[in-house]
């Protein structure tokens, strides 16, 4: 590549097809790109977000028993009181978090207008699943707002410390002396242009000094908590700590609870329940939710009592109410009659079938008005949600079968294979066959026969196969299996595994029957 001048004295490097500046200027004038022609149809949308299992709108239709009810235990939190622990149990979809995430918001708003030290911290235990991040994450969180609380202090200190030394009697007040040290919790409401409280506290400069230089040391040993290496007592020390320094109420929503019980018992419940015999200055409440309604049969009783102290079930909504929570966020989520007027019935309906799923309902809905901009349709149709039904449930087949383990893979192509060659309603038997075969090409170890029943019938309960137990008479019985699930495309999620790359290139012998 030769690196000669042009005319005009730049330099260009050598190419095989040559760029002219005015032709590409020329082209914007000219043949559309590739985002223009999918940006010249009206947007049907006007905030998808409202759509988002995320979002929390400002009113939770339906719910209102079960906010009030959240509202009556934690308004405790705001007289500086320990609210009860609460349990919330539902099926997913039923507005569980979104409820109690609105009413936190509510209490954190609330006591920022009464000044009462008050947050809440959420923590989603189907990601952060253990011990040590569960306690990681919320020392780390306490020792952020600490800092924080350090530097304003120290602010105002620096603030009362240059008006005396601009005048002297400013720190000769009358009375009792106000001790407000961080470590009684006071002063986090202190005002930034009123100095009466810190006036009284300090009768020289020097003392000041003096507590400047304690808060800035407290602040330098205020160490972060990294995401591993430390031990469990350490972490949870040093989480102590933190949500001790200043008075505050503290309540700990811990979503997908029982999650964190099965992954790593309840170790960290018990901790969390029992540490308020233990603190000075704070006080810690637990809200915990989950979709097990029977997750609590498994923990402690110590546990179990000091948790469950209030239990609030959520039903799930009927077909009435998911339409009027589609209703109520369609208006915010579409533009001006950009729903045809049977879209929203046939997604309640849909999603009622789902177990009165609230979130497959709006998953639904924003599905249909994606496929409509798509399409360029001026509004969302029947046939928009017929579409995204079939799409959603493609999709949920996919992530299914895509994060299935090995051997489970490996059952299940058995039964595709059996279904490619014409075999229908398969026995066990005959799955077990071609499974030991594509174990024996693939390296896999051989699982027993009695272990693939029962990887048939986990697959059963995802409803990727349909596995009935029917009478053959004196033969006895056995579990007929067909394929609930689009064969083309679970095949091709298969074959993408790169541990079943090779599987393809398998053909194992089906062995040929007569059926009744």
């Amino acid at each position: 590549m030769s690196d000669e001048p042009t005319p005009d004295g730049r330099r260009r490097a050598d190419r095989d097809f040559d760029v002219d500046l005015d032709d590409v200027l020329d082209d914007e004038d000219g043949d559309e790109g590739l985002f223009d022609d999918l940006l010249s149809g009206e947007p049907i949308f006007e905030n998808k977000e409202v759509l988002r299992p995320s979002y929390t709108p400002h009113e939770l239709p339906h719910r209102k028993d079960q906010i009030n009810n959240m509202a009556t235990i934690l308004v405790a939190a705001l007289r500086g009181e320990t609210p009860s622990n609460i349990l919330i149990y539902g099926k997913t979809g039923t507005g569980k978090t979104a409820s109690a995430k609105f009413v936190s918001q509510e209490l954190e708003k609330t006591s920022q207008k009464y000044d009462v030290p008050c947050e809440v911290e959420y923590i989603n235990c189907e990601v952060t699943d253990t011990q040590y991040r569960v306690l990681a994450q919320l020392a780390n969180t306490f020792i952020e707002q600490n800092r924080a609380f350090v530097d304003d202090r120290v602010a105002k200190l620096q603030d009362l410390r240059n008006e005396a030394e601009a005048d002297p009697s400013a720190l000769e007040t009358e009375g009792d002396a106000f001790d407000a040290t961080p470590e009684d919790g006071a002063g986090a409401g202190d005002d930034a242009d009123d100095f009466g409280d810190l006036r009284e506290q300090f009768d020289s400069i020097d003392e000041i000094d003096e507590q400047i230089e304690t808060l800035l040391q407290e602040k330098s040993e205020m160490e972060e908590v990294p995401m591993t290496g430390w031990p469990t007592d350490r972490v949870y020390a040093t989480f102590f700590d933190a949500v001790d320094y200043v008075e505050r109420v503290a309540v700990i929503m811990l979503d997908e609870i029982d999650k964190l019980v099965e992954k790593s018992g309840d170790d960290t419940l018990y901790n969390l329940s029992r540490m308020n015999s233990e603190l000075d200055n704070s006080r810690v409440s637990i809200i915990g939710i989950s979709n097990d309604l029977k997750f609590t049969d498994f923990l402690d009783p110590r546990v179990k009592s000091s948790l469950g102290e209030e239990e609030i079930v959520f039903p799930p909504y009927d077909a009435n109410q998911l339409r009027d929570i589609l209703q109520h966020r369609s208006e915010v989520a579409f533009k001006a009659n950009a729903l045809s007027e049977d879209v929203i019935p046939l997604c309640a309906a849909f999603a009622a079938q789902e177990h009165g799923d609230a979130r497959r309902a709006l998953d639904l809905l924003r599905t249909a008005g994606e496929l409509a901009e798509r399409d360029q349709s001026d509004d969302v149709t029947e046939a928009h949600v017929r579409r995204a039904q079939d799409k959603i449930e493609l999709d949920r087949v996919v992530e299914v079968v895509r994060t299935l383990p090995t051997q489970s893979k490996l059952v299940l192509y058995a039964i595709l294979l059996l279904e490619d060659n014409g075999v229908h309603n398969v026995n066990t038997g005959e799955v077990y066959n071609i499974y030991k075969t594509l174990c024996d090409e693939l390296d896999a170890d051989v699982l027993t026969q009695r272990r693939v029943t029962d990887l048939i019938s986990e697959l059963d309960m995802l409803g990727i196969v349909n596995a009935v137990v029917v009478s053959k008479g004196r033969y006895g019985r056995t579990k007929e299996i067909s394929l609930s699930v689009p064969v083309e495309e679970t095949e091709a999620v298969l074959e993408a595994d790169s541990r079943l790359s090779d599987i393809e290139n398998v053909t194992p012998f089906v062995q040929a029957r007569f059926d009744n």
